[in-house]
């Protein structure tokens, strides 16, 4: 799982999977889910996302797996 923030657009996009989306579903305004061929969910796209999220901390506890950073 990846979190992408693009400051210039204030948009958070959450990739779920390696898969590629096939289809997306607004289910929100500004708020849309992307869907692989087989219709799983593979990346929710959050448009005006400072104003909807709090993007000043993030909590991970317990993953079973690594915690990658990348500067901004």
């Amino acid at each position: 799982m990846k979190l992408n923030y693009c400051p210039e657009t204030d948009s958070l996009y959450i990739d779920l999977s390696d898969r590629v989306s096939a289809s997306s579903r607004e289910v929100s305004e500004g708020v849309v889910l992307d869907y692989d061929d087989k219709g799983e969910l593979v990346g929710i796209d959050i448009d005006n996302a400072s104003r909807k999220v709090d993007l000043a901390s993030l909590t991970v506890s317990r993953l079973p797996g690594t915690v990658e950073t990348e500067a901004a």
